[in-house]
């Protein structure tokens, strides 16, 4: 197999005229772990910039482009049997353009000059189609301009370097760990593996290249009772992170199954809560779906201007002026910050997918409600 640079190399211009399928993105020659540090490989770059000018030429007044590669590895066990195997990967293109003030999108699998063209065109296309319903022109904020930009991940040891028999060893392992345990009858254990390459460029004049990897090992242990009339589950034993296979190690699948086991056992005996009043005390790995629902989404300033109403419903935090900055969330010691930038965490990036590099900021400030979550289109409307 030939690295990128040899593929470079070999076919020169030429290869931004010739096709640049998912078959060869596929077998390895884009692979941006091929090249360290991080970078953009120059034929993805030549054909984000022509799919940019092809926007232009249709008439967008701005544009962003990006390709992007996604690999999906899934291993799944029961007891002692291996139950399933996934491995994808898929790669394409989308172009979005802004005409007149209103919005347009395509997209391609293919990764050639003349499809990424067409689907700029087409982007532009639905952007002048889309103005008949246009309520008010798209304005975007300014946003810092980054010519060359790359971030990578803080994985260390890629899980796609680990073979199929050491993760089904593994699992197949703690397994046997947990059926040990003599109230426990059934156990299902899984690792997922998901690795994204992600290339970008706009009009703007930023083009950035990133790569991250997030791992997800998963557990469930099902005891039953003696007499069969109950059984009890205990699950999400770790939760996903942006690490690689090293973060597999140190979650320590088979040293922790017998422990998870015997709370899965333990839950069959435990006393009933009895009705009354109570201090709650949440665990992290339930409290993350607390301040998801009830801060999340309703700070989502689309969702409180009533631009977004789905299963997570609308926000009672609107409009803006009336609660911005005066409405109480909780006690003078609780602050919520929005970030994409902890270590290890599954939403941390370093650039989002407006090319923009994501702020810290509290959402919750001293109690006090601070500030929105917002987009490029949406900042200015807190003006």
């Amino acid at each position: 197999m030939s690295d990128r640079r040899t593929f470079i190399k070999g076919f020169g211009a030429s290869a931004l005229a010739t096709a640049i399928t998912p078959s060869l993105a596929l077998s390895g020659l884009l692979d941006p772990l091929q090249r360290a540090p991080l970078e953009m490989d120059p034929a993805i770059r030549a054909l984000l910039l022509q799919a940019l000018e092809a926007a232009r030429s249709g008439g967008a007044s701005y544009a962003d482009a990006r390709i992007a590669r996604q690999r999906f590895n899934l291993v799944q066990t029961r007891e002692q049997q291996i139950v399933g195997i996934q491995d994808s990967d898929t790669i394409g293109c989308g172009v979005r353009a802004l005409v007149d003030g209103c919005w347009g999108f395509a997209a391609t699998p293919r990764l050639t000059k003349e499809s990424l063209m067409r689907a700029a065109r087409e982007a532009t296309a639905v952007a002048k189609a889309s103005r008949a319903a246009r309520d008010k022109p798209v304005e975007l904020a300014p946003t810092q301009v980054w010519s060359d930009a790359s971030w990578k991940g803080e994985h260390r040891i890629d899980p796609w370097d680990i073979s199929l028999e050491e993760k089904t060893d593994l699992l197949l392992r703690a397994n046997a760990v947990a059926l040990k345990v003599p109230q426990v009858k059934y156990v299902s254990s899984s690792l997922t593996f998901i690795k994204d390459d992600r290339n970008f460029a706009s009009t703007d004049g930023s083009v950035i290249t990133q790569q991250f990897v997030r791992s997800q090992p998963d557990v469930e242990i099902t005891a039953v009772s003696t007499d069969f009339a109950d059984f009890q589950t205990r699950e999400n034993v770790a939760p996903p992170a942006e690490r690689g296979w090293e973060y597999i190690k140190k979650v320590n699948l088979v040293g922790n199954m017998g422990r998870w086991a015997e709370e899965a056992a333990a839950k069959l005996t435990a006393k009933p809560v009895s009705e009354g009043t109570y201090d709650l005390i949440l665990h992290p790995s339930h409290l993350w779906l607390t301040i998801h629902e009830s801060i999340g989404h309703p700070t989502e300033l689309d969702r409180a201007m009533g631009y977004e109403a789905n299963y997570a419903g609308t926000s009672f935090l609107a409009p803006p002026e009336q609660v911005l900055g005066s409405f109480r969330y909780g006690p003078e010691f609780m602050n919520i910050q929005g970030d994409r930038s902890q270590k290890g965490a599954v939403s941390t990036i370093g650039f989002d997918d407006e090319g923009v590099r994501p702020d810290d900021f509290l959402i919750v400030k001293n109690g006090i409600f601070n500030d929105y979550q917002t987009t490029r289109e949406q900042a200015n409307w807190l003006d």
